[in-house]
């Protein structure tokens, strides 16, 4: 039996990257995995595969900065599998530039996203959550968060808020006693499709390696299973003393 036999986890940007790597960890070790995604068909596809594998694994096509999308998927899961028993919000994007040069619609979407999406995804899983006894909520935020970013001002901003957030919410569980833990996860530099989608940069701010070479005393950018490793740890109870915790997994950057 895995660690997470009978346990329900919903992963939001679960169709690729780290979300994508988390959600078959989590599958493997016993988790019905929610997949929570706009990109339908790689969605669809990740859940296809876990569920070849053996595990149980459903797509929802779900816009994190959507509140009644939230409502609307929330009453899936409640309606198919009854309880839900971890929560990633792992969804995001990026966008870098100037701050003089940032828009502020670009500065919304971006905290609409990383940040309202981790809100919201709380918001409305908590009742489930604590309906079926607690569970475990991981944000996933950024080494940014804990250092900040020249080249990306408004996503280390937004990730900034999901740490705070998280040790926020984990407070306000552990007040109420109601068996639900909530963590951070602090990624660096990881190989992910990431570095093909960000906006407001060129150069050297898009080629991971350049980063890499420059930033990590590794030396080597962490691929999507070391984050879904942590995953495992934060959503197991391994970590069953562990809340209000930030986990950072970049290669020794935060120290360099």
């Amino acid at each position: 039996m895995g660690k997470l036999a009978g346990k329900v986890a919903l992963v939001t940007g679960g169709a690729s990257g780290i979300g994508r790597a988390s959600a078959i960890r989590l599958a493997q070790e016993g988790a019905a995995i929610v997949i929570g995604d706009i990109q339908d068909a790689m969605g669809s596809s990740c859940a296809d595969e876990i569920a070849s594998a053996g595990a149980t694994a459903k797509y929802l096509h779900l816009d994190v900065a959507d509140e009644e999308a939230w409502k609307k998927s929330v009453a899936q899961i409640a309606q198919t599998y009854g309880r839900l028993d971890i929560l990633v919000n792992n969804a995001g994007i990026g966008i870098g530039g100037q701050i003089t040069e940032l828009s502020l619609a670009d500065w919304r979407r971006q905290q609409a996203v990383n940040l309202d999406g981790a809100f919201l995804g709380i918001k409305h899983c908590l009742p489930l959550m604590r309906a079926g006894g607690g569970g475990s909520i991981i944000n996933m935020s950024s080494v940014t968060a804990l250092v900040g970013s020249a080249t990306f001002v408004s996503y280390a901003a937004a990730k900034g808020g999901v740490r705070a957030l998280t040790k926020s919410v984990a407070r306000q569980c552990a007040a109420l006693k109601d068996g639900v833990r909530v963590n951070s996860i602090h990624p660096g530099i990881i190989d992910t499709p990431i570095f093909e989608t960000l906006e407001g940069v060129s150069g050297a701010a898009r080629d991971p390696n350049a980063l890499v070479a420059a930033m990590v005393p590794l030396g080597t950018m962490g691929r999507p299973d070391d984050i879904a490793a942590g995953v495992v740890y934060l959503a197991c109870d391994d970590s069953r003393y562990v809340t209000g915790s930030e986990l950072v997994i970049d290669g020794g950057l935060v120290i360099h």
